[in-house]
């Protein structure tokens, strides 16, 4: 069961409080005047919007200028990289590209600062919220400002945005990062991946995804996959990218 239901909105200031408040009505979620250690809170603060809930800790956001974005920035090996093959990134060839599962937005903006000009699609409104908060950071920082006009979020589910796409705007490549099986022992799941699973559920809609992405790719679609995985819907791809613990299935329209 996701927890957008349980969650309240609480500013850390009274400078934040109307922001506080514009996100609760936009959200239809209610303002919370304290802050609580037994249910799940959207905190804004002058640094970010970030989310906490009790199994979490301490709050988690998402941020494209510090921490591991930057570093996958800095050090993440360029075109090069699996992630960049798989797209088909080459010389003189810079794709289109819709990330149909944004999530937390860190694939996209790798092929984001690789010069990929990139929509991301996420369905659930508080990553979709999370994500616009760090977009909008990123553009008023001098180091990312430039990656992040190569970014465009759109809050939808992604089968109906493909589904209403004409012919001329279908993405060169769409990208599929399906939700991995959550863990059995759960302290093996990193805090943030349990957030995504707490927020987003099971998946439950790969294959119809694929089948809508197939339809509207105009060059190839791209699904990351644990390494040991079934391709989805035991669709076999065209071809594989393989990196240390992921692989990228790519099929070529």
């Amino acid at each position: 069961m996701t927890i957008i239901n349980d969650i309240t909105v609480y500013a850390d200031s009274l400078n934040q409080s109307d922001k506080a408040e514009q996100l609760a009505q936009h959200l239809s979620l209610a303002v919370s005047n304290m802050l609580t250690n037994d249910k799940p809170q959207l905190l804004v603060s002058e640094a970010h919007i970030a989310v906490t809930s009790p199994e979490l800790g301490k709050p988690i956001w998402i941020d494209f200028t510090q921490g591991k974005n930057a570093h996958r920035r800095k050090f993440g090996g360029g075109r090069g990289q699996a992630l960049g093959k798989a797209i088909g990134l080459k010389k003189g060839a810079t794709p289109t590209i819709l990330d149909a599962t944004a999530g937390y937005g860190r694939d996209a903006f790798v092929l984001a600062t690789l010069g990929c000009h990139i929509t991301l699609i996420e369905r659930n409104p508080i990553l979709a919220t999370l994500l616009e908060d760090a977009i909008n950071r990123a553009q008023i920082d001098p180091e990312t400002q430039d990656i992040a006009k190569n970014m465009q979020l759109i809050h939808q589910n992604s089968v109906d945005y493909l589904a209403q796409l004409s012919p001329e705007q279908y993405p060169d490549v769409v990208y599929i990062d399906p939700m991995y099986p959550s863990r059995q022992k759960a302290a093996l799941v990193k805090k943030e991946m349990q957030l995504l699973h707490q927020l987003i559920g099971p998946d439950t809609d790969s294959s119809e995804l694929l089948k809508s992405a197939r339809k509207s790719a105009k060059k190839r679609v791209v699904i990351k996959r644990p390494k040991t995985a079934l391709p989805i819907n035991e669709q076999k791809p065209s071809t594989t990218v393989e990196s240390k613990n992921t692989r990228y299935d790519v099929y070529v329209s």
